[in-house]
């Protein structure tokens, strides 16, 4: 985290400087890229302290005041924590809808697919008779049927099994 402190009418020293670095710590765990503008400053006899957090195209602000400089700038590190995590959650919250709002687009568009061809396959049709077309279409437990050429006719074919398992049904044209 890039930090920036700066002392209005207040010597910043060593020991503030590196207080402010480590309370930081705190608001930089949630972040991987992030600036902050610190302002330190006295008035009258209250200590003050702003801070701002640049991240991720947001930006966070803190001013409280207190007698004691290092307390306001605990209040400062405690505002900032919990605005960055209210801003993480409604941020997480929006994303869960979203992705519950394409989950009902994709449940209304497989909804109006109903009545439309989805799938085409391709396979060879080889002029074999009905008896060696059941005994192929055996061979494949996994297939329900088997489009043929019928030798004794001439015609296209199709054979498949029937709802008991055993028995299989053959489908010809009448002409």
């Amino acid at each position: 985290m890039k930090i920036k402190i700066t002392g209005k009418e207040l010597k910043i020293t060593e020991a503030i400087n590196d207080y402010v670095e480590r309370k930081l710590d705190r608001i930089d765990k949630y972040f991987e890229d992030a600036e902050a503008e610190v302002t330190l400053r006295t008035e009258k006899n209250e200590q003050i302290a702003e801070i701002y957090v640049f991240a991720n195209g947001e930006k966070y602000r803190a001013v409280t005041e207190d007698k004691d400089m290092y307390a306001s700038i605990d209040k400062d590190i405690d505002i900032l924590e919990g605005q960055i995590r209210k801003s993480k959650t409604k941020k997480e919250k929006m994303m869960k809808d979203a992705s519950l709002k394409t989950m009902e687009l994709v449940d209304e568009k497989v909804k109006e697919m109903k009545d439309e061809i989805v799938k085409t396959s391709y396979y060879e049709i080889k002029p074999i008779t009905p008896e060696d077309a059941m005994l192929k279409l055996q061979e494949k437990p996994t297939h329900n049927f088997l489009v043929f050429i019928n030798v004794e006719t001439g015609k296209v074919n199709v054979i498949h099994k029937l709802k008991d398992g055993k028995n299989y049904g053959l489908v010809e044209p009448e002409a």
